[in-house]
C-alpha cells in the first residue's frame, strides 16, 4: 500500500475517514439519551468503541495477512505474532492516544477545533525535537509548515483568551502529548524506514499491546468504583451493548480502525517527523474544522470561530507546502545531477 499510493492520497483517505468519526462521536455525546435523560459522556461511549475496534483491527490484521511480517513466537503448534520491547513501549503510547482522542470530542464548552488545535500543537513541537534527537535532517519546508500550524494554534488560543479547560480536558491533552512523544520516539528509532513490511510489522506489534491495554485500563477503572468516572465506564461496559446507541458506537469503531491504519502509513513514512507529523496532524485538524461546520449547518451546534477558521486555512497552506516542496526539490536535484 505504501508503494502504490503517494502519501498525499493516504492523507486524503485519512481525512475522509476522520470526518464521520468526529461527527458521530459529537452527536452521540450531545443528543439526550432517552433512558438517561442527558447526553452520554465520553467515558460511557469508550468501552464499546474500543472493544469493537480491537476486534476489527485484529480481524483486518488476519485477513490482510499483515501478521506474517511481525516477529513470531511458537506456542505449541501455533506460530503467533509477538511484540518487541520497542513496539511494547510504542503500544503504551498508542494506548494513551486511543483513550484521549475520543474523549477530546466530548467536553462541554470546548469546541472540536480548539481542543484539536491544542493537541496537535503539542505534537508539532515534539516532532522536530524527536528528529533532532535522532540526528535526522529537518528540511526547510517542514520548518515553514510547522510555523504555519503553530500560528493557527496561537490565533485560536488568543481569541479564546487562554486555555480555560476543564481539569479532565487538561489531563487529556497531557496524556495525549505523552503518548505521541513515546510513539514518535520509538517509531523514529526502530521502524521509520518507509518499507512496506516494516510498516506492517510495526502496526501489528503496536496494536497487539495498545488495544488490549486500553480496554484493560478502562475495565480496571470501572471495577475500582472510584467516583463518577467508574460509574460511567460501568454503563459503557454493561448496558451499552443492549442499548440502541450501540449502532452509532459500532460505526465509530469502524472509522477508528480505518483511521489507525492510515495514520500508521503516514507516520511511518521514511521522511522526517517534521514532514509526516504536520501532514497527519493538519489533516486531522482540518477534518475537525469541517466536521464542526457540518455539525453547525445540519444539527445546529456552535460553528467554529473566525480564528479557528483562519487556523484551518493556515493548515491547508501547510498541507500544500508539504505536498509540493519535496517534489520541486527532487526535480531540482535530478536536474543538477543530469547537468553534471
Amino acid at each position: 500500500m505504501t508503494r502504490r499510493f503517494p502519501i498525499e492520497a493516504i492523507t486524503l483517505l485519512y481525512f475522509l475517514s476522520y470526518l464521520p468519526n468526529i461527527i458521530l462521536t459529537k452527536l452521540v455525546t450531545t443528543a439526550n439519551h432517552p433512558g438517561l435523560g442527558r447526553p452520554l459522556t465520553g467515558l460511557e461511549t469508550l468501552p464499546v468503541s474500543l472493544m469493537l475496534s480491537l476486534v476489527l483491527t485484529f480481524l483486518f490484521i488476519w485477513l490482510a495477512g499483515w501478521y506474517h511480517d511481525a516477529h513470531q513466537i511458537m506456542l505449541g503448534r501455533w506460530r503467533l505474532p509477538i511484540f518487541t520491547r520497542y513496539t511494547f513501549m510504542s503500544g503504551i503510547g498508542t494506548a494513551l492516544v486511543l483513550f484521549t482522542v475520543p474523549l477530546s470530542f466530548t467536553f462541554k464548552g470546548v469546541s472540536i477545533p480548539f481542543i484539536q488545535l491544542l493537541m496537535r500543537g503539542d505534537i508539532l513541537i515534539i516532532a522536530p525535537l524527536v528528529d533532532l534527537l535522532f540526528g535526522r535532517k529537518v528540511r526547510w519546508w517542514s520548518w515553514i509548515a510547522l510555523i504555519l500550524v503553530a500560528l493557527g494554534v496561537g490565533l485560536a488560543v488568543r481569541q479564546r483568551g487562554g486555555f480555560h479547560l476543564p481539569p479532565l480536558a487538561i489531563v487529556t491533552v497531557l496524556l495525549y502529548t505523552l503518548g505521541y512523544f513515546i510513539r514518535l520516539a520509538v517509531m523514529t528509532f526502530a521502524a521509520k524506514s518507509g518499507g512496506a513490511s516494516d510498516v506492517r510489522r510495526y502496526f501489528v506489534e503496536e496494536k497487539l499491546v495498545a488495544l488490549p491495554l486500553s480496554v484493560l485500563a478502562l475495565a480496571a477503572l470501572s471495577a475500582s468504583g472510584l467516583g463518577g468516572q467508574a460509574g460511567e465506564l460501568s454503563w459503557g461496559f454493561v448496558k451499552a451493548w443492549s442499548d440502541p446507541v450501540v449502532w452509532p458506537l459500532a460505526a465509530i469503531a469502524i472509522t477508528l480502525t480505518i483511521i489507525s491504519i492510515f495514520a500508521a502509513l503516514i507516520l511511518l513514512d521514511a521522511r522526517e517527523n517534521t514532514f509526516c507529523v504536520p501532514l497527519e496532524r493538519s489533516s486531522s485538524l482540518l477534518a475537525g474544522v469541517v466536521a464542526a461546520y457540518m455539525l453547525s449547518w445540519v444539527w445546529g451546534l456552535p460553528a467554529p470561530t473566525g480564528a479557528e477558521t483562519i487556523g484551518a486555512a493556515l493548515l491547508i497552506l501547510a498541507i500544500l507546502l508539504l505536498s509540493i516542496a519535496p517534489r520541486l526539490a527532487r526535480t531540482a536535484d535530478e536536474a543538477r545531477a543530469d547537468s553534471i
